[in-house]
């Protein structure tokens, strides 16, 4: 193969397979240092290059300029030097260069090999390079086969894997040859190549069929601040914006509704709430219930918790059918939501308001303005901080200690007359289950047999037969 074939070749490769040039040459040159060290068995004292301008490979071999040669493989006589280099001297190295010609048909094959592996090497760590940059970003490949539930995607220059775990429940998955979106949310780089992991479940992939619907998103102008899925039934996103002239759910919705049925029909009829995003989680999390009306919402900071009371009628529609209403509004404002009826929240208050006026030693007064500050019942007051006491109420330690000792004891008070209580219904329960003493005696005289009365024996009759014999 002559120079000018060589720089062809590694044009065209570099060209058709996408592969920089210098990570061939880079290979090539490894390739023929292979190469030598079959053929002449060197260690590392030889150096191979390659001219990009002429196409040319060059192998030079060091050795040491002495006196007297002792070993040939690594050193060269003065005389001999000064032929290739009339200012050599003792001590300094030489670079003799080699004919690469003269490798040999194993060499030849050697070197063949190594550059084969290593294009395969290159080529694999570019498709990675690539793909581990698109992580989060939503691509389309054709479903090639699918292997014990797991789909794999020809994405032309590499396969992508799309698990069982990660396919929508109940989607009619592809034919072989069917076209199929997902989301590229893992890039691995394995012994037979890279290995590309998708998912259509991910909360991520939602969010980026908007951004793909929606230019507002793309371009920046609407925000998604968070997006709660059940892959296949229904979803929550969350949109904001600080351009005041622009309505985020609007833009999202469309005219018409056409952008988000676009979302709807790829996710195969995944129902979508779009809700706008507020700093102020109370009417945060009233969006986020939706379509259920919110008539108050008690939060919570340090627990991270929101009670919310909605009208009694609407209840079962505030927490959804199996509860997915509220379980996909908690994940999407990121806070533990408790749902409660009108009349029960009602009750509620009103027994912890009584819990308060019967603390021995507590005013009506002082009950008062322990429910005004946030203490509804004797509970919360018993596990109340008292420095918050304190400042909510303007009072000193002390009779912040005297209506928490009185709380406590309420409650201890308590404890003991549901125990009794609890005694007595068990006992009543005991009784109840044990027979009576006429169903015990009815029980016996069923149980004892009735005397049997003997018969009086038969006297033997004769039957007379046909025959006249006695039977």
């Amino acid at each position: 193969m002559n120079s000018n074939e060589l720089k062809r070749i590694i044009e065209q490769v570099s060209r058709d397979r996408g592969i920089d040039k210098m990570v061939l040459i880079g290979t090539l040159e490894e390739a023929i240092k292979s190469a030598v060290k079959r053929k002449y068995g060197m260690s590392e004292n030889f150096e191979v290059t390659y001219s990009d301008e002429t196409g040319e490979i060059d192998v030079f071999q060091f050795k040491e300029v002495v006196d007297e040669v002792t070993e040939p493989d690594t050193q060269i006589s003065l005389s001999e030097a000064k032929k290739l280099d009339p200012e050599s001297s003792v001590g300094e190295e030489l670079g003799v260069k080699l004919d690469t010609a003269d490798f040999g048909r194993i060499a030849a094959q050697s070197a063949k090999q190594v550059i084969i592996q290593r294009m395969k090497d290159a080529e694999r760590d570019l498709i990675f390079d690539d793909y581990k940059d698109r992580v989060g970003e939503i691509i389309s490949g054709i479903v090639q086969r699918v292997d014990k539930g797991n789909i794999v995607l020809n994405l032309g220059r590499a396969e992508a894997l799309l698990p069982s775990s990660e396919q929508i429940p109940r989607e009619t998955y592809y034919r072989r040859g069917d076209r199929l979106r997902a989301l590229v949310i893992d890039a691995k780089l394995v012994s037979r190549g890279p290995q590309i992991i998708l998912s259509r479940t991910h909360p991520d992939f939602l969010a980026a069929l908007f951004a793909a619907e929606v230019p507002e998103i793309a371009e920046g102008i609407v925000k998604i601040v968070s997006v709660a899925r059940e892959p296949g039934s229904r979803a929550k996103i969350s949109v904001t914006t600080e351009d005041g002239d622009i309505d985020p759910v609007g833009a999202c919705v469309g005219m018409r509704g056409s952008r988000v049925q676009g979302v709807v029909q790829e996710l195969k009829g995944e129902k979508i709430d779009i809700i706008p995003y507020s700093q102020d989680i109370a009417h945060y999390v009233a969006s986020a219930l939706a379509p259920a009306a919110v008539i108050r919402v008690v939060v919570d900071e340090a627990t991270r918790s929101l009670e919310v009371i909605v009208p009694d009628e609407q209840l079962s529609l505030a927490i959804g059918r199996k509860g997915q209403n509220v379980r996909l509004a908690s994940r999407l404002v990121g806070w533990r939501i408790d749902v409660k009826s009108e009349s029960k929240y009602q009750r509620g208050l009103k027994d912890g308001y009584q819990s308060l006026i019967r603390l021995p030693g507590v005013s009506e007064t002082m009950a008062d303005a322990l429910f005004e500050a946030g203490y509804g019942s004797a509970r919360e007051v018993a596990e109340a901080d008292s420095q918050g006491m304190i400042e909510a109420l303007k009072l000193d330690e002390a009779k912040v200690d005297q209506v928490k000792e009185a709380a406590r004891l309420y409650l201890d008070n308590l404890a003991e007359e549901d125990a009794v209580e609890e005694a007595r219904e068990l006992m009543a329960k005991e009784i109840l289950a044990m027979p009576s003493t006429s169903e015990s005696d009815d029980e016996v005289a069923a149980e004892e047999p009735a005397p049997v009365e003997e018969a009086p024996a038969e006297e033997p009759q004769e039957d007379a037969s046909d025959d006249g014999e006695l039977q």
